[in-house]
């Protein structure tokens, strides 16, 4: 019986990728596989051999890096029969905490070669910024306005992002927030399946719960739910958006003068956003939209995970 065919797609520049590493992942994944590795130099041509990969009939794409080679092996695999795999080995790791893989690269590898191929959900993303329209899909979140500016920050120091991971996403929120977005009015017309409401943020969970913040989750609604989450910011001033986050850690419901809503399960969320917003998937920043439509896209792509982790996280 001839072995199943994988590619590896490598970022080498992702936080804990080494050379030593990479080729015990290579010899751990050829115990069960017939490997094909690559390097693929930038985020286009990742998508691009992800996706020839999936046409020519491969059965596992694994993204070896962060949470942005998972997000763009994500978006070149999407509704085809070859399956998303993670090696771990960027700062945050979010979609594969969120799977239930293994931190340590060479046990994800192993891992590979034991756990299903199990249908996953998405969050399907359609934007306009005028005369361009993108689809783009999130493996674990979606942030419109603030969310998205604190992404772009980050990535703006990448050094201090692969020194101090979580807390280097903490001072960026903090910044972001105490600087241009404080006391910013609601520039977003939100509507969530025919209810519209104005809003400065919102941020969309695809599962549950998801952190850049490493170990410390963060939870719009106390338990998980069988869809997708939003919660809508009316405005940002200091002691409210505190609130939301303490709240977001500890499990605590949104309470109504924190002007924040949270909404779960919906079919349909658009936003019109006049002047136009930043926004991102999965921490990949995407540039400024004026129009945005978000769908649940059920059981959208095949992923190796853990079937019984429903998106909790495991630390192994």
């Amino acid at each position: 019986m001839p072995m199943r065919r994988l590619l590896l797609l490598a970022n080498p520049s992702a936080s804990g990728f080494t050379g030593a590493l990479y080729r015990d992942v290579v010899s751990t994944l050829s115990a069960t596989f017939d490997v094909d590795p690559e390097w693929p130099q930038g985020t286009n041509a990742t998508r691009e051999h992800a996706a020839r990969a999936a046409d020519e009939g491969y059965d596992v794409v694994v993204a070896m890096g962060g949470d942005g080679v998972v997000h763009h092996v994500a978006n070149g695999v999407v509704g085809t029969t070859a399956a998303l795999g993670i090696i771990p080995a960027g700062t945050t790791n979010v979609t594969a905490r969120i799977f239930g893989l293994p931190k340590k690269p060479k046990r994800a590898a192993a891992a590979i070669a034991e756990l299903p191929s199990v249908p996953t959900r998405l969050a399907r993303i359609e934007s306009s910024d005028g005369p361009r329209t993108m689809i783009e899909y999130a493996t674990f979140a979606v942030g419109i306005g603030f969310d998205a500016d604190v992404v772009e920050r980050a990535e703006r120091r990448p050094h201090s992002k692969i020194w101090f991971g979580g807390a280097h996403y903490a001072e960026s929120a903090i910044s972001t927030l105490l600087g241009k977005w404080r006391g910013r009015p609601a520039n977003l017309r939100v509507d969530i399946d025919g209810e519209r409401i104005d809003g400065v943020a919102a941020l969309t969970q695809v599962h549950h719960p998801y952190t850049y913040f490493g170990p410390v989750p963060l939870h719009i609604t106390r338990e998980p739910v069988d869809g997708l989450a939003v919660v809508v910011a009316g405005d940002l001033e200091v002691h409210r958006s505190a609130e939301i986050f303490i709240r977001a850690i500890l499990k605590r419901p949104m309470s109504d003068r924190l002007d924040a809503r949270v909404y779960t399960c919906f079919e349909r969320l658009t936003i019109d956003a006049d002047p136009m917003t930043p926004f991102q998937a999965d921490g990949e920043h995407l540039g400024l939209t004026s129009h945005i439509e978000i769908t649940p896209a059920v059981d959208a792509m095949l992923a190796v995970r853990d079937p019984d982790a429903c998106c909790a996280s495991q630390d192994e």
